[in-house]
């Protein structure tokens, strides 16, 4: 008796799997073409707090190196040193890298930067073959760059007397 049982549970499984995979034969599919036709781009629909790659604007980074200090992971490295060849000995950028492929993208970085020079971008596609191009070298090789200097506030007094004037 247990064979032919056996037989009809295994008969009426095997319908019920198929009764399913036909009805999915006159369904409207449901696949999205990705990247080419979607009807957004996909940026447009990630939210406002996304943290995608990390960017530096060199333009405004004063090297303080906060971000590299608070990383816990230490996937950014900076490097700076006293240039010899000006007259004031100030002191310039080497090297500024971000490893993304140890990047866990906390965001600890971000917050230190008096300036808000390292930000988070809305990219997340950069599939490469080699995990070496996942650093990101902002200072070329070979050069160095004069970090940023942020203006000194007013005090009260002097803007004071500015109005007067």
């Amino acid at each position: 008796m247990g064979y032919f049982t056996n037989i009809k549970d295994t008969a009426s499984s095997i319908f019920e799997g198929m009764s399913i995979t036909v009805s999915h034969l006159f369904r409207k599919p449901v696949t999205i073409q990705y990247p080419d036709r979607i009807p957004r781009p996909l940026k447009e629909t990630l939210p406002d707090r996304f943290r995608g790659f990390l960017k530096v604007d060199m333009d405004i980074c004063t090297a303080c190196l906060a971000c590299m200090n608070d990383c816990p992971i230490a996937c950014i490295k900076i490097e700076t040193k006293k240039d010899e060849n000006s007259a004031a000995k100030e002191r310039v950028l080497t090297r500024f890298d971000i490893d993304e492929a140890k990047c866990m993208y906390c965001g600890l970085c971000t917050e230190p930067c008096p300036t808000g020079a390292i930000h988070f971008t809305r990219e997340f596609e950069r599939a490469t073959e080699s995990i070496h191009d996942l650093v990101y070298k902002f200072v070329p090789e070979g050069m160095t760059i004069v970090p940023f200097k942020q203006p000194k506030k007013e005090t009260a007094a002097s803007s004071e007397e500015a109005q007067e004037a």
